[in-house]
């Protein structure tokens, strides 16, 4: 008997204090998950002990504080998908410092960009290949690269001769217009990463600029809200302008074709394409707020490296298949190929934009 009183006392104590009117919200005695992370251990060895992510690793839920981003423009990667993360230190804020320069971030700053598709023949099936780190220690930013099992349970930290050198899988996917694709997709090693991601000697972020982040974003049906503003609502941004000059997304025809392949142009090769980068030695710079001068595109500028006598312009106004710049885009070739990193196939929309945007051209070069 005394059993069974016990056994009545908890059953009525749970239905008066768990039972509640339809209206009420029921909350959870489980404590929200919470980033795990060591600025004296990181990178750890596999991603799942940063805890970034909530319930199966693959769906990448993020947990508290570990916020989506986009920029308006992506970089193009042999046509991969990307989601990508931003996670600061508790009391940590990044600060404005120009349009076209990436935020100051505090130490302990982790940039989160998994790289995935959802076109893997036979199947169409999905598969996230690669997740990359950035992350900010006290010495300026380091790399960490993650390669996904085949299972989708878990990414291990690549180390070693392969961080060295770097490696690659070979996928087979379908395009967006529906032609299948055999690749090697390359996943790069720590010299790749920093070449495209140098400025004075020191690696940089490349996308978390304000020009790209000052855009909406859908972070639930009922939370839409500009990118920038979010990150000052959650404490990781200190303040920003009321006017930024922004870039677009390249793949909004309703925009300018000008101010498209200008954005197209910042994401996928400013970041070389400018002073003390890996191409500076180039004449042409390419950054969102330096190509309103049609020059620094190359627009009737000699190209120091000509494809032959009719191929010299690094952009020839109204025709395309003079242009340098249209002829390395298209080659897949690695002694020809712009960007030389980051792709292996040819960017069908990318060349497509820069074919409109040459036609639209009618200068007269001398």
């Amino acid at each position: 008997m005394k059993k069974n009183y016990y056994l009545y006392s908890l059953l009525l104590f749970l239905l008066l204090f768990s039972c509640k009117d339809d209206g009420d919200v029921v909350e959870s005695s489980i404590p929200e998950q919470t980033v795990k992370f060591d600025i004296n251990t990181v990178p750890y060895a596999k991603l799942s002990d940063y805890s970034f992510f909530k319930g199966d690793l693959k769906d990448l839920t993020p947990v508290a504080k570990v916020l989506p981003y986009e920029p308006a423009s992506s970089l193009f990667t042999d046509y991969a998908s990307k989601k990508r993360f931003v996670w600061m230190p508790q009391g940590t804020k990044a600060n404005y410092d120009e349009d076209g320069k990436t935020l100051d971030f505090p130490v302990g700053t982790t940039l989160i960009k998994n790289f995935y598709y959802t076109t893997l023949q036979p199947n169409n099936t999905t598969k996230i290949i690669e997740t990359r780190l950035m992350i900010r220690k006290s010495t300026g930013w380091i790399f960490a690269e993650y390669i996904w099992n085949d299972s989708q349970t878990e990414a291990n930290l690549v180390s070693g001769e392969d961080f060295n050198s770097g490696t690659s899988q070979n996928i087979t996917f379908k395009k967006p217009n529906g032609e299948v694709i055999n690749t090697d997709y390359r996943i790069p090693s720590e010299t790749e990463c920093f070449a495209c991601h140098r400025v004075n000697g020191k690696s940089v972020p490349i996308g978390t600029k304000p020009q790209n982040l000052n855009t909406i974003y859908n972070y639930s049906t009922t939370n839409i809200k500009n990118q920038l503003q979010k990150w000052v609502d959650e404490g990781y941004l200190t303040s920003y302008p009321s006017t930024i000059a922004s870039t677009v997304d390249y793949h909004d025809t309703t925009k300018p074709v000008e101010i498209r392949l200008r954005s197209y142009l910042d994401i996928n090769c400013a970041h070389c394409h400018q002073a003390n980068a890996r191409c500076d030695y180039r004449a042409l710079r390419l950054a969102f707020n330096q190509t309103s001068n049609l020059t620094n595109i190359g627009v009737c500028l000699s190209a120091a490296e000509p494809v032959n006598s009719t191929i010299e312009k690094i952009v020839a106004p109204g025709n395309y298949n003079k242009s340098v710049m249209h002829f390395r885009l298209k080659s897949v070739d690695e002694s020809n190929r712009m960007p030389l990193l980051g792709r292996t196939i040819v960017h069908d929309e990318g060349i497509a934009l820069l074919q409109e945007w040459i036609s639209s051209l009618h200068q007269t070069c001398n």
